[in-house]
């Protein structure tokens, strides 16, 4: 058995998604045409960080999802071609999830998203297996399951499955948008179990009402054994039991594109930590990951050759 500290494999549970990449300059002309650069690339937040964390030297990764019958192949070859192991479920009935990304090409690269999550938030309990977890170090919950029921009955059945053999459970919240839909109360009650929270700024401050970032990551840490708060260009804020443990610099970075930069972050901290480093350290490996990615178009990493 695999436990907390032994290294092992990382299995990463979540999203597989279809990304629709568009990228203009300024305000959308309402009603008319806005030029555009438009790509259709592999995402989905769990993917990216699976993608990420082997780019970052994790020398197993597996993803386990749900996609639709019309492009699993497609997805398969491309975690494959990142180094992650594909553990994929065909829906016979839901097309893969897709979102639309529109990328202001200004200063900040900001980015606005589309979401219909398709069959990824149909992966429920009786997809899961306890053997996924053989040989497995940590286990990473993307938050996007916690937005459906079928998906936070899988995170249930995952989180015991992962406890019963002592492999730690990380999550990302993944999105501000859904976690108000669904209510900061019962987002908690859902994590409670988890050992480190891996949310934005935007996150951590919806998720305790709190409006700094430090005030909000010390209450969330009395929650959750480790939290980390991503703060892009702010770097990243570490804490443990209710204090503040590390406030990790940026790295500087001229961004082109922000999506996937808190997936690439979680990628790299999870390696890190299963390669033996400590939360600081492991932050400061995240803080890289997210300042290569914003400077790429689209949330992964370079494929190997």
């Amino acid at each position: 058995m695999t436990g907390p500290g032994a290294g092992g494999a990382l299995l990463v549970v979540g999203d597989v998604i279809t990304d629709v990449v568009a990228r203009h300059r300024g305000p959308l002309a309402a009603g008319t045409d806005t030029a555009a650069v438009i790509r259709r690339v592999p995402g989905g937040a769990g993917a990216n960080v699976a993608c990420w964390a082997a780019h970052w030297g994790c020398p197993e990764v597996r993803m386990f999802g749900r996609v639709g019958a019309e492009a699993v192949a497609w997805h398969e070859r491309e975690l494959a071609a990142h180094g992650v192991l594909p553990r994929l479920v065909v829906d016979e009935q839901a097309p893969t999830g897709t979102v639309i990304c529109l990328v202001d090409t200004g200063a900040a690269a900001e980015r606005t998203f589309l979401t219909d999550s398709g069959a990824s938030l149909r992966l429920g309990p009786a997809d899961w297996s306890e053997a996924l977890l053989d040989g497995v170090g940590r286990l990473h919950l993307s938050g996007y399951l916690l937005f459906s029921e079928p998906s936070r009955a899988l995170v249930a059945t995952a989180v015991a499955s992962a406890r019963a053999r002592g492999v730690p459970v990380s999550l990302d919240p993944a999105s501000a948008g859904f976690i108000k839909d669904l209510g900061a109360d019962r987002f908690l009650a859902l994590v409670e179990d988890v050992d480190v929270l891996l949310p934005s700024r935007d996150e951590a401050c919806l998720l305790t009402g709190r409006s700094g970032a430090e005030d909000a990551a010390a209450e969330l840490s009395r929650r959750v054994p480790l939290v980390v708060v991503k703060q892009g260009a702010d770097g990243a804020l570490v804490s443990r039991s209710g204090g503040m443990s590390a406030h990790v610099a940026a790295v500087p970075a001229t961004p082109r594109d922000t999506t996937g930069a808190g997936d690439a972050f979680t990628g790299a901290f999870l390696a890190a930590l299963l390669a033996g480093a400590d939360a600081q350290e492991a932050a400061r490996e995240g803080c890289r990951a997210g300042a290569r990615a914003v400077e790429r178009v689209g949330g992964r990493p370079p494929a190997p050759g």
